[in-house]
C-alpha cells in the first residue's frame, strides 16, 4: 500500500525522535537491560535459555512492572531466563523488536499501528490486551474554566501522531474546530512536548494545559492543574486500548510455549492486580523506582492507579477507531490492519485459567 507524503512525513518525524514517546512516555533517556534468575533445576521452555521482554517504566505498563517485581513472568518461564529492557519511546521499543534485542514488548495502538504498517504487516502480532484508560486533559484553570475555553490555547500531546495526539485531534474535530495535524496550528495550538518535561512546561506556563497518559496527568495536577476530560468518558463502556502485548512473527512461530509462558504470567499478573490493588500499586512504585530511580509519590500514584484498567482483552474494535481518527486527522492513509492480531495463545491461556476468551474485531491472522 503507496504511503501519502502526510504518512512519509510522518514516519520521518516518528524515526528521527527516537527518544520521545509513542503510547505513554516513561521516564529516562536509554532502554536499560537487566536479566533475572532462572529458577535452578526448572526446564527451559521451548529450549531457549532467556526470553527478552520489553515495557516502558510507565504505569499503564503496570503488568510489565508487576509481573516482573512479583516474579511472575520468571516463574511461568522455569528454566528459561526472562530479560528485560526498559524503553521510552515507542520506535525505539519496535526497532528492538525488528532486531531481535526482544522478543515480546508492552507497548501503546499507535506503535504498534505504525511498526505493523512500516513491515507491510511482517514485523508484529498484537497478541494480548494490558491496559485501558488512564488518559486526561489537564488544564490550567486560571485560564480554561470549560470545554470551550480550550479554543486558542496552548496544549500539549506527547509527539506528533502518537496515541494522545491522534485522540486530541479527533475531539478538536469533534468541536468543529480546525487544527492542521503535522503544525499543531489552528483554533487550537497542539504543543507536542515530551511527557517527561510537561509538567516543567506547565509551571512556566509555555502550555496551558495537555492531554497526557498517566502518570503525567496526576504530576499535572499535582502542580495545581485540573482535569477537565477523562479521555474514557468519550469511549463506550468507557473502554479504549491504552497497553497492547506485540511479539515478533517469528518468535510466535517459532516459540509458541515460550509465547504461551509469558501470556499465562501477564494472565496471573492482571488477576492479582485485581484483587490486590494495593499491594500491586506499591509493587508497580517499587519497579518504577528500580527502573527510573525514583517512585512516584502518594499525591501522583494514588490518582493515576485508580485511572488505569488492567485488562486481558486487547479491545480490539477501539484500535480500529484509534486508527479511523488518524485517517480522519490526515496523519495516516487507511491501512489494512487484517492480521494485526493473533489471539490464539491468549484464548488457549484464558480458557485453562477459566477465563472468557477475547475478541480480534475481525483483524485476526487468517
Amino acid at each position: 500500500m503507496p504511503a501519502t507524503p502526510a504518512v512519509r512525513r510522518l514516519l520521518a518525524v516518528l524515526a528521527s525522535l527516537p527518544l520521545l514517546a509513542l503510547a505513554a512516555c516513561g521516564y529516562g533517556s536509554q532502554a536499560k537491560e537487566s536479566t533475572e534468575q532462572a529458577i535452578a533445576g526448572a526446564p527451559k521452555v521451548d529450549g531457549l535459555d532467556s526470553v527478552k521482554i520489553g515495557y516502558f517504566g510507565n504505569l499503564t505498563h503496570a503488568t510489565a512492572l508487576v509481573g516482573r517485581h512479583e516474579g511472575l513472568f520468571q516463574k511461568e518461564l522455569g528454566g528459561t531466563k526472562a530479560e528485560y529492557s526498559t524503553f521510552n519511546a515507542g520506535p525505539s521499543e519496535i526497532e528492538a523488536l525488528n532486531s531481535g534485542s526482544i522478543d515480546i514488548g508492552w507497548i501503546g495502538p499507535s506503535p504498534a499501528i505504525n511498526g505493523y504498517i512500516k513491515s507491510n504487516g511482517k514485523n508484529l502480532r498484537i497478541i494480548s490486551g494490558s491496559a485501558s484508560g488512564g488518559v486526561k486533559l489537564v488544564v490550567n484553570p486560571e485560564k480554561i474554566k470549560s470545554l470551550k475555553d480550550v479554543k486558542g490555547r496552548k496544549i500539549a500531546t506527547p509527539q506528533l501522531g502518537n496515541t494522545q495526539d491522534v485522540a486530541f485531534l479527533n475531539w478538536i474535530s469533534e468541536q468543529g474546530w480546525k487544527v492542521d495535524a503535522e503544525s499543531g496550528q489552528g483554533d487550537v495550538s497542539v504543543v507536542r512536548t515530551d511527557n517527561k518535561i510537561a509538567p516543567d512546561a506547565y509551571k512556566s506556563g509555555s502550555i496551558d494545559g495537555a492531554w497526557v497518559p498517566e502518570p503525567t496527568a496526576s504530576k499535572l495536577v499535582a502542580e495545581g492543574g485540573k482535569v477537565l476530560l477523562d479521555e474514557a468518558d468519550l469511549w463506550p463502556d468507557k473502554k479504549f486500548v491504552i497497553t497492547n502485548v506485540i511479539v515478533s512473527q517469528s518468535f510466535l512461530k517459532e516459540h509458541p510455549e515460550a509465547v504461551e509462558a509469558v501470556l499465562r504470567a501477564s494472565v496471573k499478573t492482571n488477576k492479582w492486580i485485581a484483587g490486590h490493588p494495593e499491594q500491586a500499586k506499591a509493587a508497580a512504585n517499587a519497579q518504577l523506582k528500580a527502573d527510573t530511580g525514583k517512585p512516584l509519590p502518594a499525591d501522583v500514584i494514588d490518582p493515576a492507579w485508580q485511572s488505569i484498567q488492567v485488562t486481558d482483552d486487547p479491545l480490539a474494535d477501539t484500535l480500529g477507531t484509534e486508527a479511523e481518527h488518524a485517517v480522519k486527522a490526515g496523519l495516516l492513509q487507511k491501512p489494512d490492519l487484517t492480521g494485526i492480531y493473533d489471539l490464539t495463545p491468549l484464548n488457549k491461556v484464558l480458557k485453562a485459567e477459566g477465563e472468557p476468551e477475547v475478541d480480534d474485531a475481525g483483524l485476526g491472522a487468517k
